[in-house]
């Protein structure tokens, strides 16, 4: 039996956390549901300290039996950002009210137990995926990442935007699950196997993919793009983002996407034969999306009035960018392991940078008040003139802001770097200038942020004429303070940078093709 759990040691012990916390669920008790807050972060905290001091050593695989689970050096890292990321966003939906059913910018009411069971869950979800040797097992980490997202997302607050948000989540989402089964079903009928590295083996000793299996790989491609809200599946993210409460929103903004960027490495992998030379069909089909997408997140970001829209059109943005080395990734040409390897790494590093400072945005928001003296800020005039009333929180949303542009001394500055950089080893110049041109329009909407937050007047208040200040929590105030010294920290200090960057490398020194 230890042979079957072990490779899946952390998903086990988020997966029971989670059954204590629905079964606390019931208990209608203030201290109880702070206690499920505390549950789900030492759970997640242990995982993070655990996957971050039992390195897997280079060129070993630690398996099941049966040989459908396999955790490498890039599988863990992923378990290790995904149980970093889930601290902090514990850290946001903190519980912190009288009666302990949510906090400024949250309401989830009673049901902090299955709240936070299924925060662990979705977490676990990303797990499943990064360890998956097998297409069924692939399917449900992936939708054990995404369903979770869709209750989270209805419940977070008594609103009908909220519940209209989710029930348009959950409906896209079922359709991005059909079209990554469907997609499956052809890689499994033209393949007859269910493992990865098997269908890998076969395309790599057959030659050039027959048009079945490459309708399979787009399928799971349309279905992998909604997960990463990529172009042309980019277009719930906007409604779903201002729906949701803002804690909810952050959560959205990084776990579903590092879900489907695990995903998308594998199928590339299979696709390219059990290397990363993926037939140039398929480059050129990811050099267009990562254009269509970064350009079209960019420009809806430029019109939209809702702050939390307008990151939810970053988030797409931002998605084109790892796109740009995903491309480089899988169009370097064989023999160019050391490309292929920067840029594999370039991709985790982003991942990390992109929800270290994205986290911190969010949390800004989750700290000023709305103009109309009900929840947290949400629109631009909610932020306008919050600079200067709150100086310290305009500083860390002008800091988070900079670093996801790509200013200097920033995390993002650096993550930007590091995906260009392998396009251009790679010989995609017109990518590498397209990205580049994007990342300067981004600067477009980041500003605009900055600006009401110090250019414009503080408006008149709505309602009674009064703006009460939200509190300001000791967890909300640690996940913020986190978020934006990692921005810097990663930025401009180099024993820090060096760190990430070691553990990325070294997480794409191993490729899952070594193992075959």
């Amino acid at each position: 039996m230890n042979a079957y759990l072990q490779p899946l040691a952390a998903e086990v012990v988020l997966a029971a956390a989670a059954c204590v916390l629905f079964l606390l669920g019931v208990v209608n008790r203030a201290g109880v549901r702070r206690f499920c807050a505390l549950l789900a972060l030492l759970s997640l905290g242990g995982v993070f300290i655990w996957q971050a001091l039992a390195v897997v050593s280079p060129n070993q695989t630690l398996s099941d039996p049966t040989n459908t689970v396999r955790v490498y050096e890039l599988a863990q890292y992923f378990k290790m950002l995904a149980a970093a990321m889930g601290a902090i966003f514990v850290l946001m939906n903190w519980p912190e009210n009288a009666d302990a059913t949510g906090n400024a910018a949250l309401d989830f009411g009673e049901d902090a137990g299955e709240f936070f069971g299924l925060l662990l869950l979705s977490i676990c979800g990303i797990g499943l995926v990064a360890s998956a040797n097998d297409l069924i097992l692939l399917f449900l980490g992936i939708e054990l990442a995404s369903i979770p997202t869709y209750i989270m997302v209805s419940i977070s607050r008594p609103l009908a935007s909220a519940k209209e948000a989710g029930l348009k989540y959950f409906f896209l989402g079922a359709m991005s699950a059909a079209l990554i089964l469907f997609g499956f079903s052809y890689l499994f009928g033209m393949s007859g196997q269910l493992k990865l590295d098997a269908i890998a083996r076969q395309i790599g000793q057959g030659g050039a993919m027959s048009p079945m299996l490459w309708t399979g790989v787009l399928f799971a491609l349309a279905g992998f793009s909604f997960k990463l809200a990529a172009a042309p599946m980019h277009f719930y993210a906007p409604d779903v983002y201002q729906g949701a409460a803002t804690p909810v929103t952050a959560l959205l903004s990084f776990v579903p996407k590092a879900a489907g960027m695990a995903a998308l490495l594998k199928l590339l992998w299979v696709v390219g034969g059990g290397t990363w030379n993926a037939p140039p069909m398929m480059v050129k089909l990811l050099w267009v999306v990562a254009v269509l997408t970064m350009s079209i997140g960019n420009l809806l970001g430029l019109m939209q009035y809702n702050v939390k829209r307008t990151l939810a059109c970053s988030s797409i943005a931002h998605s084109g960018y790892m796109l740009t080395a995903v491309t480089a990734l899988i169009g370097a040409g064989a023999g160019q392991i050391l490309i292929q390897q920067d840029a594999l790494s370039g991709i985790l590093f982003y991942l990390t940078a992109y929800g270290i400072m994205n986290a911190g945005a969010f949390g800004v928001l989750m700290m000023l008040p709305a103009r109309n003296g009900k929840g947290t800020a949400e629109t631009f005039e909610d932020l306008a003139g919050q600079g200067r009333r709150h100086p310290v929180l305009g500083l860390v949303m002008a800091i988070c802001c900079f670093s996801l542009i790509g200013i200097p001394l920033t995390v993002g500055f650096l993550g930007k770097i590091y995906l260009i950089r392998p396009a251009l080893d790679a010989g995609m110049i017109g990518l590498v200038v397209i990205t580049v041109i994007n990342a300067a329009v981004s600067a477009g909407y980041y500003l605009r942020i900055i600006g009401a937050m110090y250019l414009r007047p503080l408006p008149e208040p709505m309602g009674d004429g009064v703006i009460t200040d939200p509190p300001q929590p000791l967890t909300l105030t640690a996940a913020v303070i986190v978020s934006v010294a990692g921005t810097l920290a990663l930025g401009m200090l180099p024993p820090a940078t060096n760190l990430l960057t070691d553990r990325t490398t070294q997480a794409a020194q191993l490729e899952p093709a070594g193992n075959k």
